[in-house]
């Protein structure tokens, strides 16, 4: 079976552009209660709208609404199921030593204000309302793109395991509420498929899950920590395989529902990542196992790793190569991006046993990341931005004309 195609597009982007700073300003001043929420909708849809018609202007089909509608990369799935609850908002707070002190998002977090953002754990059982998180999102994109691109719409979607990673054993969920692990990822999976199912009645065909959890698994310096916790009932490689299995479990969908993962090295305040480590580590069991179609890796700085990995990449899957960064406005050459590109598609070619030109109908380009992951975004200007965008379009043309 071939890799599906369209989506991915050659040229992709990973989903979030920089805001408007009024835009940003008003987030946080609803937040702090000096402005209402009927305030900011106008700036979100103007801002949207604006961010729709940029992606249009640099050639990509995959359009996003940028993100613009939240405030973090993973958005309010979790907050909005009934059992889950923000804990930190509660009197007394919470018990620090929930966390995994050596997560790298954790410990990134930790050294900038002491506590993670939106410290949310299950106190009941999880179950989902019926009402989508993301749906208003996508119901706003269809109305700013023809009937005929809804399918292109793509969607960021949050991890399934962003509020279990990050707490130790066990502590995902409040003392009694689950037993295990696995009756805790039954239910968040059971969500899932939940809001996955409403978003496809509503036509979305364009997934696309945000993920730093799983690339944490090729860090040198969180698997030292894993092994030292002596609360961890199993071994690091055990934790990555039960991810891929809930992950499966999450995902279950019809068979034209694009979905792809992007595994994230961190894209924080200042533009900064969270861990190091190449793909090596997990590359083939995530090739294998894991059910998505496209898989958006980063590629951009050394501390990625190369591109050996892509040698265990299967004949029915693809990669998107974030070869352009988001975090800094020094413009790549186009020339060194595209022999990148041919490097990449020559390990690809040599696991698979086929020629260059078969290995690039399974590749596509992008930024590593987003440009705001987070509110503020990272430290480069709107046109620097565009000029990126431009960029990823241009080495697209070269590397498949006539397909970008």
């Amino acid at each position: 079976m071939s890799s599906p195609r369209n989506p991915p597009f050659r040229a992709e982007h990973i989903g979030s552009l920089l805001r408007p700073k009024e835009l940003v300003e008003k987030r946080y001043a609803v937040a702090a209660g000096k402005a209402s929420k009927d305030e900011l909708k106008p700036l979100e849809e103007a801002s949207i709208k604006s961010i729709v018609e940029l992606q249009q202007k640099c050639g990509f089909h995959a359009v996003t609404n940028g993100e613009h509608s939240r405030h973090q990369f993973w958005g309010t799935f979790f907050e909005t199921l009934t059992g889950m609850e923000e804990i930190h908002l509660r009197e007394g707070g919470y018990d620090q030593s929930i966390f995994r002190a050596y997560a790298p998002d954790v410990k990134s977090f930790m050294h900038e204000k002491t506590i993670p953002n939106q410290v949310t754990l299950a106190t009941g059982k999880i179950k989902h309302t019926g009402t989508s998180s993301f749906l208003p999102e996508f119901d706003y994109l269809k109305t700013l793109v023809p009937k005929s691109e809804w399918k292109n719409i793509k969607l960021t979607l949050t991890s399934p395991s962003w509020y279990h990673f990050r707490y130790g054993p066990n502590k995902a969920y409040l003392p009694g509420v689950y037993n295990s692990d696995a009756e805790y990822f039954t239910d968040v999976a059971a969500a899932y498929q939940k809001e996955l199912s409403i978003l496809y009645d509503a036509g979305l065909r364009n997934g696309q899950i945000d993920d730093p959890n799983l690339a944490y698994f090729c860090s040198d310096e969180m698997l030292k920590g894993w092994k030292a916790d002596k609360e961890n009932f199993q071994t690091a490689d055990e934790q990555f395989a039960a991810y891929l299995n809930f992950y499966n479990d999450c995902i279950k969908r019809p068979s034209d529902f694009h979905m792809g993962i992007h595994l994230c090295r961190g894209n924080y305040v200042g533009s900064r990542h969270f861990s190091e480590g190449a793909y090596d580590r997990i590359a083939a069991k995530m090739f294998n196992d894991l059910n998505v179609s496209t898989y958006y890796l980063e590629y951009d700085t050394p501390r990625a790793g190369g591109f050996e990995p892509l040698k265990s990449l299967t004949k029915n899957k693809n990669v998107v190569l974030g070869v352009v960064t988001s975090k800094f406005p020094k413009l790549e050459d186009q020339k060194e991006m595209v022999e990148r590109v041919y490097k990449a598609a020559d390990f690809v070619s040599e696991g698979q046993g086929i020629s260059r030109e078969e290995a690039l109908k399974q590749l596509s380009v992008s930024p590593q990341c987003g440009f705001a992951s987070h509110a503020e975004g990272n430290e480069l200007g709107d046109k620097d931005m565009e000029k990126k965008l431009q960029l990823v379009r241009a080495i697209a043309e070269e590397v498949w004309p006539g397909e970008a």
